[in-house]
């Protein structure tokens, strides 16, 4: 059976300011038999509205983006870093951002200290992919692996695509210094990260899919169980124009028409199939299901 409960584990951001905002670290919870799957939030990010709207029909997307109470001009989406605890294992599914990116991410160690998890803990880190909030989170203040105990996994496509010294000099000049920090850490990780295939199992009950577009390499993973959980990844980055309109092409992504043809069939096997999903932008701890809609699909937080 899968069930699901909110947490109430909250921080306030400033302990001195009795109005300041709370921050709920860990927004839910799944349980699949003895499985505990926690999403942990590692902040959010600070977007120009452009990186992910621009270039879309510009009146039908303002009528949907306002149908959400969102502004078209700066975009906040949260970040949902996936854990899973089975009593053997304790997984993370990338790492979050680290320091070094924008100063409203990077909080996963705060995360850690509300539900008392230690980067000890960790057996096995399973990347989705190099983006840096995904991944800018894995070296620690003497640039060695924050999780000394994990095991590093990553899709061989998109290790190999992070490491070739050309990626800096073909990505655009916006995203050079994405790929000149996801060199310098997976560089840390190159001797003993294991690299992923398509389809490959990473560990038991987990296998990995491809799903490129937003990168190259992007892999979402399954969670086997007789209701099977997708932890996204970017795949499908927004509850808002990605499911209306998965069509659509989306300046967040590297490869939009590859992303767009990838985000359009993987949600009508998410909704065919009735997994349920872990997006990591996605509202709520990103935990819900893909329904089919008027047009195109809706993000349900019901499970």
């Amino acid at each position: 059976m899968l069930t699901r409960r909110r947490l109430l584990t909250a921080t306030a951001a400033a302990a001195a300011t009795a109005l300041a905002p709370r921050r709920l670290w860990a927004a839910s919870t799944l349980t699949l038999g003895g499985t505990r799957i926690d999403t942990l939030s590692d902040g959010s990010l600070v977007l120009p509205g452009d990186f992910i709207l621009g270039g879309m029909p510009q009146d039908e997307m303002q009528a949907i983006v306002a149908k959400y109470r969102l502004p078209t001009d700066q975009l906040t989406p949260p970040c949902n870093v996936t854990l899973l605890r089975d009593g053997t294992n304790t997984v993370l599914f990338d790492v979050g951002a680290g320091p070094d990116f924008q100063p409203s991410a990077g909080k996963l160690m705060e995360a850690f200290d509300a539900i008392g998890l230690t980067v000890d803990d960790i057996t096995h880190v399973l990347f989705t992919h190099a983006h840096p909030d995904h991944l800018w989170g894995l070296l620690d203040d003497f640039d060695e692996p924050l999780f000394p105990n994990a095991e590093y996994m990553i899709g061989q496509a998109e290790f190999d695509y992070w490491t070739n010294p050309d990626t800096v000099a073909s990505i655009g000049e916006a995203r050079a210094t994405f790929a000149v920090g996801a060199a310098r850490r997976l560089a840390a990780i190159a001797e003993t990260v294991r690299l992923l295939a398509d389809g490959e199992k990473p560990l038991p009950g987990i296998a990995a899919r491809l799903t490129p577009g937003h990168t190259p390499g992007h892999l979402a993973y399954e969670i086997a169980g007789p209701t099977p959980v997708m932890v996204l990844g970017d795949c499908i980055g927004n509850h808002h124009v990605a499911f209306e309109r998965p069509e659509w092409e989306s300046g967040s992504d590297q490869d939009k028409a590859l992303a767009a043809g990838t985000r359009t069939a993987l949600l009508d096997r998410l909704a065919t199939e009735g997994h349920a999903i872990i997006g990591y932008h996605l509202p709520g701890g990103g935990i819900g299901r893909v329904e089919r809609a008027d047009i195109g699909y809706r993000f349900s937080e019901d499970i």
